[in-house]
């Protein structure tokens, strides 16, 4: 079996077991004593600590992967003058992404009124819930600018790790020799850190198997019951933004086939699906979008880090769906205005909160207090946000393809016959140490 059915195999099997044994402790089938064991022993303790070892050791190499590449295309970028124009079309692309995605959600929210109707046990933890306080976006934006690269890359920051590779590439760039020499360090150590990526995939399955299997031994399929209609609207939205959106602006911008990249991308979206971490996912959607898309280096060691930190999609569409469902749920009419605020602070703020932990949740409270609407209401959704997350996460990482693909066209930085080329196997090791199709 080819890796990305072997991810495919280990999720479904995580699935499928946390199911049973969520069913086993609801049930108290076999008694009070073998839910405890099985708790204890595999739940939270076997099937946690793989998980939390593959996902730390995805995130381990996030921050090395991303400041050579990045710093490895900014050299290549720089000698051609490109970076500002390529920045603002990726930025702006993200942004325009993000705000289709909000209005998306919204829309559909207002028609099927998912916040009608729920029962007020659904709210029980509002009680007790404490919402984390969101920083002044002044602050955040300030904040994307690292005043130490070194402790920038220690706390994983990624827009700070951006900034500094881009200026250090532009630099190596503009220093003859010396950066030559430079410059085929970081191309060589590149290489390297690929291939050291490539390694750990070869684990991806087994840590898939488990996150998944802990995941929905906790949650079950229970608490969507409650918040149905909600769970459906979100998921809707989330379908509608990756194969709709997506496809037409990739059609009317580039004229590339969208089928191909759908196709292309469904072993990545597997695996975001299982990790919920756009950033534990860079190494495998970089990969992706050069070796499948055939986008070159120096564009995708730009557009992907930068769209796994900024790119918020279907955040943005939990963000919209979940702002109607509140205001429905406490009675409090917001008006054309208040939703137009919304569709604003969510862009915009995709950018300024991106380093911000729990960055959801901070964009969600942000969102809420612009329209005056309790953040309270965030303890009723709360709930069934592990398994949208999972969902939304796969959809950014699409996201960070389109854009890509898009760029990488208008700049003559596409590889039309690789992306046309059927002929590609899953996500591998190959011969040249790097991961992808070959």
């Amino acid at each position: 079996m080819g890796l990305t059915t072997k991810i495919l195999v280990g999720m479904l099997t995580g699935i499928a077991v946390g199911c049973l044994f969520n069913y086993l402790n609801m049930s108290q089938l076999f008694g009070a004593g073998v839910n405890s064991a099985i708790n204890l022993y595999l739940t939270e303790g076997l099937f946690d600590v793989i998980g939390r070892i593959f996902i730390a050791s995805l995130k381990l190499m996030v921050v090395p992967l991303v400041l050579v590449s990045l710093i490895s295309g900014a050299c290549a970028l720089s000698e051609g003058s490109r970076i500002g124009p390529l920045a603002g079309k990726t930025v702006l692309l993200y942004m325009v992404t993000t705000a289709i995605a909000i209005t998306l959600a919204l829309c559909l929210a207002l028609i099927f009124q998912p916040g009608v109707g729920v029962n007020e046990t659904a709210a029980e933890a509002a009680s007790t819930f404490v919402p984390k306080e969101s920083p002044p976006l002044s602050e955040v934006l300030v904040n994307i600018f690292p005043t130490n690269p070194v402790a920038a890359m220690a706390e994983g920051n990624m827009l700070q790790i951006i900034v500094f590779a881009l200026l250090m590439g532009y630099a190596i760039s503009r220093c003859g020799e010396p950066g030559q020499r430079i410059a085929a360090f970081f191309n060589d150590l590149n290489s390297v850190v690929l291939r050291m990526v490539g390694v750990l995939m070869v684990f991806a399955p087994y840590g898939v198997f488990a996150l998944l299997a802990k995941t929905f031994a906790d949650l079950g399929f229970g608490g969507l019951i409650q918040l149905g209609k909600y769970f459906l609207v979100v998921l809707c939205a989330l379908l509608l933004h990756a194969l709709g959106t997506y496809s037409v602006i990739l059609k009317l911008l580039s004229g590339l086939n969208p089928l191909e990249l759908l196709k292309k991308m469904w072993s990545t979206m597997v695996f975001a699906f299982s990790t919920a971490s756009s950033a534990a996912t860079i190494p495998v959607t970089l990969s992706t979008v050069e070796k499948r898309l055939g986008v070159d280096n120096k564009i995708a060691a730009f557009t992907v880090p930068l769209g796994a930190t900024i790119n918020m999609d279907g955040t943005a569409i939990m963000q919209g769906v979940a702002t109607v469902f509140i205001a429905q749920f406490f009675g409090i009419e917001i008006g054309l205005t208040g939703f137009l605020t919304v569709i604003l602070t969510a862009t915009l703020a995709s950018i300024g909160t991106a380093g911000v932990p729990g960055v959801g949740l901070i964009m969600l409270g942000m969102v809420l207090q612009q329209v005056g609407l309790p953040l309270e209401g965030i303890a009723i959704v709360i709930g069934v946000d592990r398994l949208l997350d999972m969902v939304r996460t796969a959809v950014n990482i699409t996201g960070d393809a389109v854009v890509s693909s898009v760029v990488a066209k208008s700049e003559g930085a596409l590889d039309e016959e690789t992306y046309y080329d059927a002929n590609y196997k899953s996500v591998s090791i190959n011969d040249n140490n790097t991961v992808g199709a070959h």
